[in-house]
């Protein structure tokens, strides 16, 4: 059989089963998650090994050290994954809650009902904890999933979806609701793009060219984002000490995903004092500094003179780029040149030009005194997130249980008819 029938035939079992999970009880769901929570503690060793394989072969074919640490699976990492279950078996079931309901003078009464988007379909690179990280929030939805997950990490997968299916089965909901395709065959992708009969929409997630091409080929909605190129702006009168913090932890703290920050706006009056001592805190932690030539002059050997590529650039390292602005307009006007529409954070004391930054810079979270490293369905209280998307329909930045539904339109009468 071909690989373009093989997914047909999964996406057919996935369509199936998504009827079957749209009319599962909260019961039956947070069964299935409490089984796969336990599921990976006792079954740890197995998926570490497992991942261990997938490590000897990423190393061997000379894979960089970001994409070998989201490849990485650690005891660690696996309790994070039992707990997001736990964490979404507190969260509120979406489907069927009733929004908005308000009576029309005709006696109507009209309110929206979440419902389940229906089939997903996740294609990712790298990073196993995705497969259950996409498979808990889809089914606590509702939905269905197909996981392609790449070939680096196709054991690690394969043992995390053998959990997946153990679960389902244990809360007594049908297996084909969490599917993993387990060929390598990159033909997969192109025809999982074309069931848009089948599946409702896509969800990459991964490196820019991946993501490029699922759009390019989808005949169905693709929620994406390309980059993160995240912005910080420390503004005119900044709490230095504070900023310094945010700053570093923002680069540092974990440089290769997509909420790291990759470019610092200092206001042309801040930079004198606040860019040497920031420069020093960031290269003591191992950070690149490219600055343009009024930062390079404040930070000497502390940097190097940035290129013009370096602006707008999402360098999944610790190489950050630095610019000093005139003010925030010059800051919001970078920003809507180079952004990504991920993350963006002020700097500031002042409330009005706090305000007025919140409104102003386009992206799917805008922070004021904090690091663009909470852009993250878990730091912002929704649990495991599936993704974060900078596209704005159907949903903007991370996405939890509440944007994998959607909201239809449900009407009360009592007899009314319309003249």
């Amino acid at each position: 059989m071909s690989v373009a029938a093989d997914m047909e035939q999964m996406a057919v079992r996935a369509k199936e089963a998504s009827r079957a999970l749209a009319a599962a009880s909260g019961a039956a769901k947070d069964a299935f998650l409490a089984a796969l929570a336990e599921l990976l503690v006792t079954r740890r060793e197995a998926v570490l090994a497992a991942n261990a394989k997938d490590l000897d072969a990423a190393r061997a074919a000379g894979m960089d050290a970001p994409r070998l640490d989201r490849l990485t699976l650690t005891p660690a990492v696996m309790d994070s994954m039992a707990d997001a279950c736990r964490q979404i078996i507190a969260l509120p079931d979406p489907v069927g809650a009733i929004e908005q309901a308000r009576p029309r003078p005709n006696g109507l009464l009209v309110g929206r009902m979440r419902v389940p988007l229906g089939v997903i379909c996740m294609i990712y690179e790298s990073r196993p904890n995705v497969t259950v990280d996409a498979a808990i929030l889809c089914l606590k939805a509702g939905n269905a999933v197909i996981l392609k997950g790449g070939s680096e990490a196709l054991a690690s997968n394969m043992a995390l979806a053998d959990l997946l299916r153990e679960a389902l089965a244990a809360a007594g909901l049908p297996a084909d609701a969490a599917q993993l395709v387990a060929t390598t065959d990159r033909a997969s992708v192109a025809a999982l793009c074309k069931l848009d009969q089948y599946i409702d929409v896509i969800i990459p997630r991964g490196g820019e060219g991946l993501i490029r091409a699922v759009v390019s080929q989808a005949t169905m909605p693709v929620l994406k984002h390309f980059k993160g190129v995240c912005h910080a702006y420390v503004d005119a009168g900044a709490n230095e000490d504070r900023a310094e913090k945010v700053v570093v932890n923002a680069k540092a703290q974990r440089p290769g995903v997509c909420n790291a920050l990759e470019c610092l706006l200092v206001h042309v009056r801040a930079a004198p004092t606040f860019l040497p001592r920031v420069g020093k805190a960031l290269a003591a932690a191992g950070v690149e500094l490219r600055a343009c030539p009024r930062a390079l002059a404040l930070l000497g050997n502390l940097a190097k003179a940035a290129a013009p590529e370096d602006f707008g650039h999402e360098f999944h390292d610790l190489v950050l780029a630095v610019k000093v602005v005139d003010d925030m307009d010059d800051a919001l006007d970078h920003i809507h040149r180079y952004g990504s529409n991920h993350t963006e954070v002020i700097l500031t004391e002042n409330h009005d030009r706090a305000m007025e930054f919140l409104r102003r810079a386009d992206a799917s979270m805008v922070g004021v005194n904090c690091s663009t490293r909470f852009n993250d369905g878990g730091e912002l209280g929704l649990g495991a997130e599936i993704g974060i998307s900078t596209s704005k329909l159907h949903s903007y930045g991370p996405m939890g249980l509440v944007e994998l539904t959607s909201a239809k339109f449900v009407v009360l009468g009592q007899g009314q008819v319309r003249g």
